[in-house]
């Protein structure tokens, strides 16, 4: 295969998006808040910074963004098994995320609905990096031949 395939795209572009947003929009919750102009959109989480959501966003900040990247790297240097488990870690990462996210959002019944529907998309994503993830990782295991030599080597 020369090129690469329209799922590694799709997960190499949310990659991208997320290692150049991460560091952007995030810091407004943990950064000091005169350093930043309002809020882009009607966030009221952004604009009140609860306390889980800083350390969602300190988790996004130390965990995701680093496998965001490394994500990228194993997308275009080819190297399936990094992709595979960082594709994984990515969309696990994220739902975590935005389960929190969402619970406070339904719960309160302050969110607006296009603040939802935003958060929707990314949800959707996470579903599908961790199917990705798990996809090709089940298509990384050893056939079973394999295994059984490798075990009649050991008896030997």
């Amino acid at each position: 295969m020369a090129g690469v395939s329209k799922a590694d795209a799709a997960v190499a572009l949310f990659s991208l998006v997320i290692a150049v947003a991460a560091p952007l929009i995030d810091s407004q919750v943990v950064l000091p808040q005169h350093l930043y102009p309002a809020p882009l959109f009607d966030h009221y989480l952004l604009a009140g910074r609860p306390p889980f959501l800083r350390g969602f966003v300190w988790l996004a900040l130390t965990f995701l963004w680093p496998v965001c990247i490394a994500n990228l790297y194993g997308i275009l240097a080819r190297r399936r098994w990094v992709a595979a488990a960082t594709t994984l870690m990515a969309g696990v990462t994220m739902l975590t995320y935005l389960s929190a996210i969402f619970g406070e959002m339904l719960g309160s019944g302050i969110a607006s609905p296009k603040l939802v529907k935003f958060y929707s998309v990314f949800v959707v994503v996470a579903v599908a990096l961790v199917l990705r993830g798990l996809c090709l990782c089940s298509d990384l295991e050893m056939p079973a031949s394999a295994v059984e030599s490798s075990v009649q080597k050991k008896r030997v």
